[in-house]
């Protein structure tokens, strides 16, 4: 029983880990790549719907994001949920393909989405250590109702930090990368 605790604690810290990873693919870094807007919510017909079930997405050079809606009315609601989304940037309508031209990132901006950044990762540590503490609670009902042992709870609390400390440093890891990659000019 005890076991079916640790492996669901190991999948909800690897999906933590893996939610960290979708949600900096959004954090705008000095290249144009699809990840940045791929996710954005569009009002389409009342409904809000990921760009990416809206439109090819292409990184045409390093700096510059082609968006070619499949129904060209949705032009315009694509426009605004660019314009109306914290990516700071303002998108080019031809009639047929929107076009997003990122500017260099300053020095400011960098420090900015560096903090960005460090939320994200500090809210990741947060999912990972609410899972230890329901893997916790699971296995002091589990003593409590004498199906393990005191020494049984004392392996698997320490099983369970070992666990929470590596997923912690992974995180670190996603985030520090994230941020180097940010700050590179």
């Amino acid at each position: 029983m005890a076991g079916d605790a640790f492996a669901d604690a190991e999948h909800r810290m690897q999906g933590a880990v893996d939610a960290l990873r979708r949600d900096l693919q959004a954090v705008r870094t000095g290249r144009a790549t699809p990840a940045l807007v791929e996710r954005l919510s569009v009002d389409y017909y009342g409904t809000p719907t990921p760009l990416m079930q809206m439109a090819a997405i292409h990184a045409t050079d390093a700096r510059t994001i082609t968006i070619q809606p499949w129904d060209k009315k949705s032009l315009g609601d694509i426009e605004k949920a660019i314009q109306k989304s914290d990516l700071g940037i303002n998108p080019t309508n031809d009639g047929t393909v929107i076009r997003l031209n990122l500017p260099p990132l300053t020095e400011d901006r960098r420090k900015e989405l560096g903090k960005v950044v460090h939320k994200k990762v500090d809210d990741s540590k947060v999912s990972v250590r609410n899972v230890r503490r329901d893997a916790q609670d699971h296995l002091r009902d589990q003593e409590k109702k004498k199906e393990i042992s005191a020494d049984d709870l004392k392996r698997g609390t320490d099983r369970l930090q070992k666990m929470t400390d590596k997923y912690i440093e992974e995180l670190d890891k996603v985030g520090a990368a994230k941020e180097q990659e940010i700050l590179e000019v």
